[in-house]
């Protein structure tokens, strides 16, 4: 079964824009759900590691590093901010699909 021509213009004008920021969607929320969950492990990991007195670590040296990194990390991602269709209704589906099956 195929689409007549008078119609395929419709396919592409409607399908499109919807299907993109789905998939980004899907795509992020998998990136984010992994993401989160090797913080997870690696905060547990360090943790136990300064618990038991393998690493010491202050409070100053943990402000220190994450001032030394967050500039950095903020200014990488502006860029993103004007590319990722964050209003789109079906990015936000596809955020949550993702988050919750990736």
């Amino acid at each position: 079964m195929s689409v007549p021509a008078e119609y395929a213009w419709l396919t592409v004008l409607i399908l499109v824009p919807i299907i993109i920021p789905f998939m980004i969607g899907l795509l992020l929320g998998v990136i984010v759900k992994r993401t989160v969950k090797l913080v997870m492990a690696v905060s547990a990991l360090v943790i136990i590691l300064v618990a038991t007195g393998y690493v010491s670590l202050t409070m100053q040296d943990i402000y220190d590093k994450s001032m030394d990194a967050l500039p950095g990390l903020f200014d990488s991602s502006q860029g993103l901010l004007g590319v990722i269709p964050y209003v789109s209704a079906a990015l936000l589906i596809g955020l949550g699909i993702g988050l919750w099956k990736g």
